[in-house]
């Protein structure tokens, strides 16, 4: 590929530099010059480069840098003019990410490896995810300091008002028209991260790090951006599509963020989804979900760990003395196909010079992973997680539960009882048919545990009345649709666009989920149905519970600091333990040796009326694995690599 139409990352200037143009502009045309340029984008790798399931120690085509970057180069082979950006998340999320935070460390001068990977493709700028947040400050700014491109981060700020990054940078590059003539385009950059990182990683952040709505941010910065001069202005967004009215502070702010003027370019992520394509932006206001577009502007959202590369065709027009597009054409590629038949089929092999960056790194992530630490009596899986109680999540609620208990005893709380909150992580949903647990009976090694429970969480104890309890549970169930009893017809139980991560099951009570119920919270956690109860039968100890009794509540730290808008969840925090819930699993099975991971049953769905054709998707792989007690059948396919299942009255 051409180096004149890649920017030079080790000497990018901030804003106001000027980078001499290599040739002389041309003469004006009777009409004006156009310039095509290609901007292509990643987002949400969270340190997915080597195409590999650490969980499942097997090989997997559906993620990966390693194989991303063959379709950065082809995309760049293809087009004269290109930019390549990152969107946030690639510190955390996978197993190598976790051994190098907790095994292998990070100081000074090492080069962690996503940024190594990342180092290897001509990127830009970035922008920061929530996700950089999770190991802590002095983590975060270890590993970027051996980057080789800059990072933007506009809503962020430390504690005093200086940036952790900068806001936004300009960028002057000479771009080649299809006539062979140059030309200089400037291209500012800004980024943005949901400021709901001061909950999700409170402990890691507070005091240190303030942020600001997304918009605000923006409002605040494009003036001193646009005075710069720049022809286009890209926004690194790493936040969601939603629609609905603003209202501040959101979480999925890029749609209300395509309304300012000077914003040309949106590349969108955090949500783990495709656009233009994914079904959970259809009908939205401002957003052709063909086209690319939101509010009329270019927007791509690529995935996530690598599956997509995400590509905007623009064509520059001159217009004065500033370049404007003119037109755009937006295809995020993927890096599989999967088949009716539901096979993965590859669309892009790795690169070489990718992997090598990680080759150790990797390698030595394997044996961590494959570390023994106990063993199981009985299978583990998570198939039937969001429709019945399940052995995947009673591990964790025994062991939050047995850790809650021994810190208590030596406290004012001693005399609370102790119950457990926690969620099915790995249920499919959006992650694929592939992502669940399903360990075999036999030995435990640590790669199993981080199967079991996903992310680097940190156990904290808060304190809650019954009738918070209660209402936990309620925005829990609103990761169900409202059945219809009058209705034949089919009904999907789970709402797709409710997150597994949030449907906490609570043990130490017993109850039961009435679906038939309207959900009392929306999927933001604001109270919409005050008169809906879906929680029916709550008991504690076999009695009705005691709304105003006090309980004491194990969780992780993203929920206790108000993670999915939990109802009591930020009232009394009476201990922040600084261990992993995940080592607390670990402990759990290392003193036991051997467990045997049994469903008590204390929650289920209440039961369905007959007739009522109610369904759900699950992996082909639960097919002879339904739990007992559980009513139902198969139905065929479900989908994208889905098998269905039908619940039986």
């Amino acid at each position: 590929m051409s180096r004149d139409i890649q920017f030079n990352r080790r000497d990018a200037l901030l804003a106001g530099a000027v980078v001499a143009a290599s040739a002389a502009l041309p003469a004006m045309a009777q009409t004006p010059p156009r310039v095509k340029l290609r901007v292509l984008e990643t987002t949400d790798l969270h340190v997915n480069v080597v195409p590999y399931d650490y969980f499942r120690d097997a090989a997997d085509d559906t993620v990966g840098l390693a194989k991303t970057a063959t379709l950065i180069k082809a995309a760049q082979a293809e087009a004269k003019n290109s930019l390549l950006f990152d969107n946030g998340d690639f510190l955390q999320g996978s197993a190598l990410g976790d051994y190098i935070a907790y095994k292998k460390g990070l100081k000074l001068g090492d080069t962690h490896p996503i940024i190594a990977a990342m180092n290897a493709l001509p990127y830009v700028c970035g922008t920061l995810g929530n996700h950089e947040f999770n190991y802590g400050l002095e983590f975060l700014e270890t590993g970027l300091a051996k980057a080789e491109f800059p990072m933007v981060c506009a809503n962020v700020t430390r504690v005093g008002g200086e940036p952790l990054v900068d806001p936004w940078r300009l960028f002057e590059q000479s771009f080649e028209d299809e006539g062979g003539a140059k030309h200089i385009v400037k291209v500012g950059v800004i980024g943005f991260v949901p400021p709901q990182i001061m909950q999700w990683d409170k402990a890691n952040i507070e005091g240190k790090l303030t942020a600001i709505d997304i918009v605000d941010a923006a409002a605040r910065h494009l003036p001193a951006l646009l005075a710069a001069g720049p022809d286009i202005v890209v926004a690194l967004c790493h936040s969601g599509i939603a629609g609905g009215e603003r209202r501040g502070m959101e979480e999925n702010a890029a749609l209300h963020l395509a309304k300012l003027d000077g914003i040309d370019v949106i590349l969108t992520g955090h949500q783990h989804l495709v656009f233009p394509g994914a079904k959970a932006f259809d009908g939205i206001n401002g957003v052709d979900n063909v086209k690319g577009s939101l509010h009329g502007k270019p927007a791509c959202q690529p995935g996530f760990w690598g599956s997509h590369l995400g590509i905007v065709d623009l064509e520059l027009e001159k217009r004065g003395e500033r370049w404007r597009v003119a037109d755009f054409k937006v295809d995020p590629k993927p890096i599989f196909e999967r088949t009716p038949d539901r096979k993965i089929v590859p669309k892009a092999v790795v690169e070489p010079a990718v992997l090598a960056t990680v080759k150790a790194d990797h390698e030595a992530t394997l044996t961590y992973m494959r570390e023994p630490v106990g063993a199981t009596a009985s299978p583990i899986n998570s198939f039937f997680a969001l429709v019945a109680d399940d052995p995947s999540v009673q591990i964790v609620a025994d062991a939050q539960i047995a850790y809650a208990k021994g810190l208590m005893a030596q406290t004012q709380w001693k005399a609370l009882p102790v119950l457990s909150a926690a969620a099915p992580f790995k249920s499919g949903g959006r992650s694929g048919p592939a992502f669940f647990t399903d360990i075999p009976a036999g030995p435990l090694a640590l790669k199993n545990i981080a199967d079991v429970y996903l992310y680097p969480n940190t156990l904290q104890i808060v304190k809650v009345t019954g009738a918070q309890v209660r209402e936990w549970l309620e925005r829990s169930a609103g990761i169900f649709n409202r059945i219809d009893p009058a209705k034949t017809e089919e009904q999907p139980l789970i709402n797709p666009g409710f997150p597994a991560f949030n449907f906490d099951v609570i043990d130490g009570v017993t109850y039961r989920i009435d679906v038939t119920q309207a959900s009392r919270y929306d999927g933001e956690g604001k109270l919409i149905a005050p008169d809906a109860r879906r929680i029916v039968d709550l008991a504690f100890d076999g009695r009705p519970i005691n709304e105003a009794g006090e309980f004491i509540i194990a969780t992780n730290n993203y929920r206790a600091s108000g993670g999915g808008n939990f109802p009591g969840t930020k009232t009394t925090i009476v201990l922040e333990s600084p261990d992993l819930n995940r080592d607390v699993v670990v402990r759990h099975i290392l003193a036991k040796k051997t467990i045997e991971p049994k469903a008590d049953g204390n929650w289920a769905l209440a039961p369905l009326p007959a007739g009522v054709n109610v369904t759900f998707v699950t992996s082909p792989a639960a097919a002879g694995k339904l739990p007992e007690g559980l009513k139902a059948e198969a139905a065929g396919d479900g989908g994208d690599g889905f098998a269905k299942y039908r619940l039986r009255g």
